[in-house]
């Protein structure tokens, strides 16, 4: 009797363990039963008629990623992997038929779906053109997809190029192609620099040359104004002569010159006339830079 019980209770629960069975959330469990489809259940906890109803499989509707790597060919021979990312959802609960049953692999004939629309369409374009125009190949393939897709109860979320490789050899290539010319730019901009620190120290020298030609010239009419002043005044206080008060002046600073030149011990021989007559040839050249000097008054003056 006792025996009968316990396994009564067995049977009771092993049933009751065939009958239930829970669905996750957002996901849904299709159901048949002697091998045809019977139904759907979502989530939550369900009873099914054992032996005779089964959990043929589960579709989630989440967003899934599907990620495709092709290796194809662009028009300018060169080998390129794209890295293809494909984002789908199964479009609601009536649709899970279609999802379970249409396909029988589903990522596998969506990966065939991409290499045929990348491959139709990156051998006629240049590599350039592909790192370009890598959102226009994700649209094509978001159109194609989309539409095929919708015919086995998926929807197309979003196709992404995510990265473009071409061959190493390529890359390398392309890489110091660009480091050439940014060479090429920086050198150009470095002579640029150059060119106009020449200009501009040349413009800086012949401005200095010319307000020391200026301040020169200034210099000498002064020394010349000043030793026509002091002759006149001299003239006109001793009643001398203008050219022996010229003659004094100029042989006083002769000796003067002479004896300073004595006083300097790292002065080395000096070969001047010294002659009476080597003095007044000084001075005559001396009173032909003061007429001079008046001239260049008179010019820049415009008058005496």
């Amino acid at each position: 009797m006792v025996a009968g019980i316990v396994l009564g209770s067995l049977f009771v629960i092993v049933l009751i363990f065939l009958m239930i069975f829970v669905v996750r959330q957002q996901t849904f469990a299709v159901i048949e039963r002697w091998g045809k489809f019977a139904r759907t259940f979502g989530p939550g906890i369900h009873l099914k008629v054992p032996i005779m109803d089964r959990v043929a499989g589960r579709v989630s509707i989440r967003v899934q990623e599907l990620n495709v790597k092709i290796n194809t060919k662009t028009n300018d021979n060169v080998f390129v992997d794209l890295l293809i990312a494909v984002q789908y959802f199964v479009d609601g609960e009536d649709k899970v038929w279609d999802a379970f049953y249409k396909l029988t692999d589903p990522k596998q004939q969506m990966e065939s779906w991409v290499f045929d629309n990348v491959r139709a369409k990156v051998p006629g374009m240049t590599l350039d053109s592909v790192f370009e125009n890598k959102d226009e190949i994700a649209k094509e393939i978001e159109d194609s997809l989309g539409v095929r897709l919708g015919e086995y109860g998926y929807k197309l979320v979003r196709a992404l190029v995510n990265d473009i490789q071409p061959d190493k050899g390529v890359a390398d290539a392309m890489n110091e192609i660009n480091r050439q010319q940014r060479l090429r730019v920086a050198a150009e901009y470095e002579g640029e620099a150059k060119k106009i620190i020449v200009i501009k120290g040349a413009e800086a020298d012949a401005r200095s040359k010319e307000l020391s030609g200026e301040g020169i010239a200034k210099q000498r009419i002064a020394i010349v104004a000043g030793l026509r002043e002091s002759v006149k005044d001299a003239s006109d206080a001793l009643g001398v002569d203008p050219q022996s008060v010229m003659t004094l002046v100029l042989m006083t600073q002769y000796y003067d010159m002479l004896t300073d030149v004595g006083r300097n011990s790292r002065t080395n021989t000096i070969m001047l006339p010294h002659s009476p007559g080597a003095v007044n040839d000084l001075r005559q050249q001396i009173i032909s830079a003061i007429e001079t000097g008046k001239l260049a008054g008179m010019d820049e003056g415009g008058k005496k």
